[in-house]
């Protein structure tokens, strides 16, 4: 993993159009370091808190270092990268787009802070793969946005936690149908994990979706769906052929591997 200084960072001063947006506590000018969330010196480890994911959020829109410095301040005090990415970047990423739907952040700011901390994701993602590396159990999965989709940082989350547990992951982003389709065709998969995240494409999914399991090289492909749409609205995805997995990614994961058949063969 790359090093960086644990010294707190100057970072680029605000636009004024900007920082009259920030929430309250990064507009007075409060550091982001990770002296507020214990620095060196602590008694125990204790979970992420609402504070210390503000925490997060704030770095977030300071700047990229300044995220980097919460999150090593975080494993100094002992939290895992596990213990990271479920109690802190996640609902981090749920309360920047609550800043967002309350008119605290625009949309230029939420994107910036959400693009820091999906690079928090890439930054550490060989640390997490060894963090509790698993054998290869010799199953692949296809994880797909729907077409078009907006934002891809929860799937690559899970695709993390897959690849740790042992999973040959493919990781999707189509652009439109077409290129969704081509996706799902490119090669022998065990599974394909579809995050339904707006109702844009329900109609197409429910028509497509069988179509492109009937005339897979897998005739036992398993299919499962996730994402905002398929939790909070099931009764929409009843039209289409596949299993809703759970939000949390490790959960997901222990949920997918018991679905799976205990011997598979990849077609040569």
């Amino acid at each position: 993993m790359a090093q960086y200084s644990f010294e707190n960072s100057q970072s680029p001063p605000l636009e004024s159009g900007l920082a009259s947006h920030m929430p309250e506590a990064l507009r007075r000018g409060a550091p982001v370091g990770p002296r507020l969330v214990g620095g060196t010196s602590f008694t125990g480890k204790s979970a992420l808190d609402t504070a210390q994911v503000q925490i997060l959020a704030q770095a977030c829109l300071q700047g990229l270092d300044a995220a980097r410095q919460v999150v090593f301040g975080w494993q100094r005090q002992g939290q895992s990268l596990e213990d990271i990415y479920i109690q802190g970047i996640t609902p981090c990423a749920r309360l920047l787009g609550e800043w967002w739907s309350a008119d605290r952040l625009d949309f230029a700011m939420t994107t910036i802070a959400s693009t820091h901390l999906q690079q928090l994701l890439h930054d550490f993602s060989a640390e997490f793969l060894q963090e509790a590396p698993q054998a290869r159990n010799g199953w692949s999965l296809l994880l797909l946005t729907e077409p078009g989709a907006q934002h891809s940082m929860g799937l690559f989350m899970l695709s993390e936690f897959f690849k740790r547990a042992g999973w040959m992951v493919t990781l999707g982003v189509p652009q439109d149908v077409a290129e969704f389709k081509r996706l799902f065709q490119s090669d022998w998969f065990d599974a394909v994990g579809i995050s339904v995240s707006t109702d844009r494409h329900l109609d197409t999914l429910a028509n497509l979706l069988p179509q492109l399991k009937a005339g897979a090289d897998n005739l036992s492909l398993r299919l499962f769906l996730g994402g905002a749409m398929a939790l909070r609205e099931p009764a929409c995805l009843k039209g289409i052929a596949a299993q809703v997995v759970a939000e949390d990614a490790p959960a997901t994961v222990a949920w997918v591997q018991q679905c799976m058949p205990l011997g598979h063969t990849r077609a040569s």
